[in-house]
């Protein structure tokens, strides 16, 4: 069997993805990169079945969001996936999200297999051998280094909503950006928020749950804003920075 390095689908920007701004919320983008993977993969013969009855599951461990143009509501968004990047037990797919042509945004995200005792497992050769038929190369894992959460930080407790939820019964990966955009809007950092432009580095260690008390710290830093995601004990499950240049009116 063989699979297209590379695929892309057209997707209409729905009202309910998009903020009181009109325009796609920085999740949306995670979504639907996530949306990719799994077509790409059920393409080749590897769904959601065929993971189960392993005991094998992918989860997003690092990610990369570049947005470089806002995408207003009724936009089409073409979205492609391709797996760019291998190691042992790691996978990096790069998605693109273009209109008419022109690249929009950009998502590089770290994904690694998971084994049925919850830790990393060497990923299958027969998935291995399709995904990696274009020497795709080795690459270094992304990382978020936040440093300690400083006096100052303002915080925020979250409660984890069904909604929330995805199919892996864990909170999505692209809810937590939407926790983190609500605890930096909170904190002063709304014009930021507001730059079309901005760059999204986000690490996920520990998966979340129905119910869930957390705790949001948000704080700025020189030239970025850092946010960071713990659970009732203080063991931290998500770390996020966001950059974004000034616009010209702002400087």
């Amino acid at each position: 069997m063989s699979v297209a390095h590379r695929i892309e689908l057209p997707y209409r920007v729905r009202f309910d993805e998009c903020g009181a701004d009109g325009q796609l919320r920085s999740s949306g983008y995670l979504r639907y990169a996530q949306e990719m993977a799994w077509v790409h993969s059920e393409a080749a013969g590897f769904d959601r079945h065929w993971y189960r009855a392993r005991s094998l599951t992918w989860l997003v461990r690092c990610a990369v969001l570049e947005m470089r143009e806002p995408v207003e509501y009724g936009t089409t968004l073409t979205v492609s996936t391709q797996v760019s990047g291998w190691r042992r037990v790691w996978a990096r797919r790069r998605s693109e999200f273009a209109v008419e042509g022109r690249v929009v945004a950009e998502a590089r995200i770290d994904w690694v297999l998971l084994g049925p005792r919850g830790t990393p497992v060497r990923v299958p050769a027969e998935l291995a051998a399709l995904f990696t038929q274009r020497a795709v190369g080795p690459y270094e894992p992304a990382r978020v280094e936040l440093g300690p959460t400083p006096a100052s930080a303002r915080t925020r407790t979250v409660t984890v909503r069904r909604q929330d939820l995805d199919p892996m019964a864990h909170v999505n990966n692209a809810t937590y950006l939407d926790y983190a955009e609500d605890a930096i809007d909170r904190g002063g950092g709304a014009a930021v928020l507001a730059r079309p432009v901005r760059t999204y580095s986000v690490e996920y260690l520990r998966s979340a749950e129905a119910d869930q008390r957390l705790v949001g710290a948000s704080w700025p830093l020189e030239d970025r804003w850092a946010y960071r995601l713990s659970d009732a004990s203080g063991q931290e499950l998500f770390g996020a920075l966001l950059s974004a240049p000034p616009s010209k009116i702002e400087s």
